[in-house]
């Protein structure tokens, strides 16, 4: 196990250089330039090559590349070239709160997931679980830009239950949670439901129904714990993709994250913000996938890696 968990902390490396060289690339690549968001294209030319010295966007491209190596070896993100800030303390701002509101979104798919997943499976094929499914595919269906403006329209502006927008107010947090946590509960329990139904063909359950216990007895106490693998494996990666993915209902929220930063330092053509964001997401990726792996030892201690 050590060395694994080794051996996939070192191929975190490449990894990294690969995601910061193609964001470096696809930054250059846009259309627009940063002097002209700043200065406006009208600015006098004096002016612009003055900004554009001290930006160091004068350099060629390999040079830029270079000096943008030097500082992430050196764990040194760069400053924003819209606010001067350095770009670490702008991610350390934004990123508590997009960690709040991926763990809100979880902790609420969960708790709707798990108990209707259950009562799914023990339903079986009856009525209340075609119900269930169907609703599990519609929740699977209502993308974040559409139920967003939808919760939003009915809980905000009708009904003035919640706050419209920002992080501040108490509440702001409850409609883009909701947001996210709806298609991720629809997932999950599909899964639950999937992976109890496959549990329930095993040996040790028929023994146990023989025993005396009822079917939710038996699915709850036994099938239960077992049927979770799969099923962590799907909430693992997808809470990486709530905290990364979250971009569109935090523009819809105005939910101050790095969603909302990312999109702010793109429109404005901030270079080292978006370079910064997209290397952190990469880091959160990686390190959820890895948690993920090693979740696995402890819901079934068969699982074992190599080392």
């Amino acid at each position: 196990m050590r060395r694994y968990i080794i051996v996939r902390i070192f191929l975190f490396l490449p990894t990294l250089l690969g995601v910061a060289t193609l964001v470096f690339l696809l930054n250059r690549a846009m259309p627009g330039d940063p002097v002209d968001v700043m200065l406006g294209e009208n600015a006098p030319m004096a002016k612009r090559a003055e900004l554009r010295h001290a930006l160091h966007l004068d350099l060629p491209v390999y040079a830029q590349y270079a000096r943008y190596l030097e500082g992430l070896a050196s764990g040194n993100l760069g400053r924003s070239l819209r606010s001067g800030r350095p770009v670490a303390s702008d991610i350390g701002r934004a990123f508590p709160l997009t960690l709040e509101l991926a763990s809100a979104a979880m902790l609420l798919a969960c708790l709707i997931a798990f108990p209707v997943g259950l009562a799914a499976s023990w339903s079986g094929g009856g009525g209340a679980g075609r119900m269930l499914e169907a609703a599990s595919s519609a929740g699977m269906s209502l993308p974040s830009f559409f139920l967003g403006p939808i919760l939003l329209f009915f809980f905000a502006v009708e009904w003035p239950l919640f706050p419209v927008s920002g992080a501040d107010e108490p509440g702001s947090l409850f409609l883009p949670a909701v947001t996210l946590a709806v298609p991720m509960a629809a997932l999950l329990v599909r899964m639950v439901k999937a992976s109890l139904e496959e549990e329930a063909g095993r040996d040790y359950l028929r023994t146990a129904r023989m025993k005396g216990l009822t079917k939710m007895e038996v699915l709850r106490r036994h099938a239960f714990r077992n049927a979770m693998l799969p099923v962590a494996t799907v909430a693992g990666l997808q809470f990486g993709v709530l905290l990364t993915g979250a971009i569109i209902t935090e523009k819809i929220f105005r939910w101050p994250g790095l969603g909302t930063l990312v999109l702010n330092s793109i429109s404005s053509r901030d270079y080292p913000l978006v370079q910064g964001v997209v290397i952190v997401f990469a880091v959160v990726t990686l390190s959820v996938n890895l948690l993920t792996d090693l979740l696995y030892t402890m819901l079934d201690p068969r699982v074992r890696y190599g080392g």
